[in-house]
C-alpha cells in the first residue's frame, strides 16, 4: 500500500515544497500489525503530524496498540495549541496516554498488546520528533545523516557500552529484545529530536525495523535523495522484501522531504509585447 502527498509550506523569506509518502507491506507475516499516519491540522494550516507505530502481540493485540498511537496522535494533535502547549509536551502526550490505553487493555483481554511509537511535528519554523522502541527516526540533509534516534533495544543497550561490536549485534540472538515500548509494565522511555529551522535538502525518514534491518545509514541516504519519496518508497520496499528471503517482517515507512519551491516563470503580458506595425493601406 503508497500513499503520496504534496504539501506547500511558507518558511521566512523562501518558500519550501513538502512531499511525503506513507508506505506499508504486509511482508511474510499473516497480519499487518505496522500503522502509519500523515495527518494535516485542519485548524492550522502548514501543520502537520507523521506516525509510525510496529504493534507487537498475539490475537491482533499489537495491531491494536500501534493503532492507539494513531487515535492518540490525530485526538491530540487537533487539540494542539501552539500558545498553551509546547511541541515536546505534544508528542510526551500522545505517547503516554497510548501507552496508558494499551496497558488498559492488557487487563480486559487476552491480547497482550505492545508497540514502537515514532511522531514527528511539522510546523512552520521548525521540525519536532520523539520515538519509544526500536522503530527509527533518520534525519539527513542530502545525502549526509544529521541524526538517527537511538533503538531502545537490549542489544544496542550493550553496543553502546563496549560490550558487543557492530558485527556481533548484527547475529545476536536477542537482538529483537526491547527495552523500552508502549504496554509493558515500566513506563516508556521518550527521547526527543529537532530541526530548527528546517531547510530545502532536509529528508526525514520514519520506519519499522522491517525496513532498516537491511539497509546501511549510506544506502538509504542516497536512495532518498536521488528520487521523490513515492518513488525512493518503493524502491527501498521491494530491496527489503528481496533481502528477507521469504522471512520479511511487515514493512512501514513515512518519507518526508523539503524541498525548494520553484517559481513559476510568468509570461509576459499583452501590454509588455511590443505593438505590431500595421501593414500598409
Amino acid at each position: 500500500m503508497l500513499k503520496s502527498a504534496d504539501r506547500l509550506i511558507k518558511h521566512e523569506a523562501m518558500a519550501l515544497s513538502v512531499e511525503t509518502c506513507a508506505a506499508q507491506h504486509i511482508g511474510d507475516r499473516k497480519e499487518q500489525q505496522d500503522r502509519v499516519g500523515l495527518l494535516p491540522n485542519p485548524k492550522r494550516p502548514g501543520f502537520f503530524m507523521a506516525l509510525l507505530a510496529d504493534g507487537m502481540g498475539g490475537h491482533s493485540g499489537g495491531a491494536m496498540a500501534a493503532e492507539q498511537v494513531i487515535l492518540k496522535g490525530q485526538q491530540n494533535f487537533e487539540a494542539f495549541g501552539p500558545a498553551d502547549e509546547t511541541p515536546k509536551e505534544l508528542l510526551r502526550s500522545i505517547i503516554e496516554e497510548a501507552h496508558t490505553v494499551i496497558k488498559l487493555t492488557r487487563f480486559t483481554s487476552e491480547q497482550d498488546p505492545h508497540t514502537t511509537a515514532c511522531v514527528l511535528l511539522f510546523q512552520p519554523g521548525r521540525i519536532d520528533w520523539a520515538h519509544c522502541g526500536d522503530s527509527r527516526i533518520y534525519h539527513f540533509r542530502g545525502d549526509r545523516l544529521v541524526s538517527r534516534s537511538f533503538d531502545h533495544s537490549y542489544v544496542n543497550e550493550m553496543l553502546r557500552k563496549g560490550y558487543l561490536t557492530p558485527e556481533q549485534a548484527e547475529s545476536h540472538p536477542q537482538k529483537n529484545v526491547l527495552l523500552g515500548c508502549l504496554g509493558s509494565e515500566r513506563e516508556p522511555t521518550i527521547d526527543y529530536g529537532e530541526a530548527a529551522p528546517p531547510a530545502a535538502g532536509d529528508i526525514f525518514l520514519l520506519c519499522s525495523d522491517g525496513l532498516w534491518a537491511y539497509f546501511s545509514d549510506d544506502e538509504l541516504g542516497g536512495v532518498l535523495t536521488a528520487h521523490p519519496p513515492r518513488a525512493a518508497a518503493e524502491i527501498l520496499i521491494q530491496r527489503a522484501r528481496d533481502r528477507a528471503n521469504g522471512h520479511g517482517d511487515n514493512c512501514s515507512l513515512v518519507i518526508i522531504k523539503l524541498v525548494e519551491k520553484q517559481e513559476e516563470k510568468k509570461s509576459p503580458s499583452a501590454a509588455a509585447r511590443p505593438a505590431s506595425r500595421p501593414g500598409p493601406p
